[in-house]
């Protein structure tokens, strides 16, 4: 075997160009394959991220009516939808892909939030409970959060993002300023914000909308001022945050499960549903690869032209080599040893191209992702395959000129001069 490698080797250095012109064809399509699949590798992964962010994995429960989430600014609280009990939040954080939970009231921010002169137009005001926070991954940047003792006395304090400190207090020192909710009082204790540091990538003006939606700032009150403020009995939603990015469905749609067990609406359309951002990405991803997928079957079309490349070379290697052959079995050679330093040659070949294929790819999905933003990430599995696959390729398209070269009459062979 090593024997037929090193020949192989020695074959394919003397006739430089005549091999490098006969694995073209491998290397385009290998190239174009590992180019296509590392561009939807790395979309993907895009739309992963611009869906759910950088691993905060965090999955909202909210109440529906039919595909949409009930209004509590205009509507009453739905009859036969209470609010969620200890014991129901303790079977929610016993779920196996739920890392923590944590149930809040929110309303978007119309009207009624503001800071001396200054309103908010946007926005959302949350009543929560202290372990929101880590549920959502958020940190103190300055200040503190509000403490179990001021949740029980109803205090009247709040935490903000750094969106409301440049929106709402016009970047002024935020601790100790008094924000007006709902004609109500609140001091400033903290600013909070996100763990990560993930920018979603923005290219079309509806990735901006939703992206200036969710961060057009929060401000957090206690849970239990939120009648204070609002309304009493209202409805919380659930926030979760599952163990991986991958339970992140399956975490919701359990913890919907739970909530919708523990209510009797009277109005069948109402029911607790969660904004599955996962399910969303892999849709999109899904309709990404279909299209692409396209791609790597017209790219695959460049392998075939390149087997039947080594095929000709192979048996136009065979009519020059016919002396060679025929000494070779003349002085003993099997069928089968001339048959496998032939596949062997054929292989090593193909393999050769799928080697210097994938370089091209990667090479060339860097240059794309350059010139046109698109993102890439390597495949590496993908790589490993398709340098394989060169290899069976050159193995099957060099079975014909094999078995023509095994098949020689030795006498005949030995005429040919």
């Amino acid at each position: 075997m090593f024997e037929n490698i090193r020949l192989a080797f020695r074959g394919i250095w003397t006739h430089k160009l005549r091999s490098f012109l006969t694995m073209l064809g491998i290397i385009i399509g290998i190239a174009a394959i590992i180019a296509i699949v590392s561009t939807i590798e790395g979309t993907n992964q895009r739309i992963k991220e611009n869906l759910i962010g950088s691993g905060s994995n965090t999955v909202d429960i909210q109440l529906y009516q039919t595909d949409w989430p009930y209004e509590m600014s205009y509507n009453e609280p739905p009859y036969g939808v209470s609010q969620i009990s200890d014991s129901v939040l303790g079977d929610i954080r016993a779920i196996p892909e739920v890392k923590s939970a944590s149930k809040y009231t929110n309303r978007p921010i119309y009207s009624g939030v503001f800071y001396e002169n200054y309103s908010m137009t946007g926005g959302y005001v949350k009543g929560v409970e202290t372990d929101y926070f880590s549920t959502a991954n958020l940190t103190v940047k300055t200040g503190r959060l509000f403490t179990n003792e001021e949740l029980k006395n109803f205090k009247k304090v709040c935490v903000v993002d750094e969106s409301i400190v440049e929106d709402l207090l016009q970047n002024e020192e935020p601790l100790g300023k008094v924000i007006e909710i709902g004609g109500d009082s609140y001091v400033v204790v903290g600013v909070v914000a996100s763990r990560s540091t993930f920018e979603p990538v923005i290219n079309t003006m509806s990735d901006y909308d939703t992206y200036k939606q969710d961060e057009s700032g929060s401000v957090y009150i206690p849970i239990t001022d939120w009648p204070i403020s609002y309304r009493y009995d209202e409805p919380e939603n659930v926030l979760v945050r599952a163990q991986t990015t991958d339970e992140m469905t399956s975490a919701g749609k359990k913890t919907a499960d739970i909530l919708n067990e523990s209510i009797h609406p009277t109005d069948t359309t109402i029911k607790y549903q969660s904004k599955d951002l996962l399910e969303q990405a892999q849709q999109l991803q899904q309709l990404s690869s279909s299209t692409n997928n396209m791609l790597i079957w017209i790219a695959a079309i460049s392998l075939l032209v390149g087997g039947i490349g080594v095929m000709n070379i192979m048996l136009v290697s065979v009519t020059e080599r016919t002396a060679e052959i025929g000494l070779k079995k003349a002085i003993g050679a099997r069928k089968s040893k001339i048959m496998w330093q032939f596949l062997t040659e054929a292989a090593v070949l193909t393999s050769l191209g799928g080697v210097l294929g994938v370089l091209s790819g990667i090479g060339l999905a860097q240059i794309i992702s350059i010139m046109s933003g698109t993102p890439v990430a390597i495949s590496w599995p993908a790589t490993f395959i398709a340098v394989i696959f060169s290899m069976v390729i050159g193995i099957v398209f060099g079975i014909l000129p094999s078995h023509q070269a095994a098949n020689l009459n030795p006498i005949d062979a030995l005429r040919t001069n």
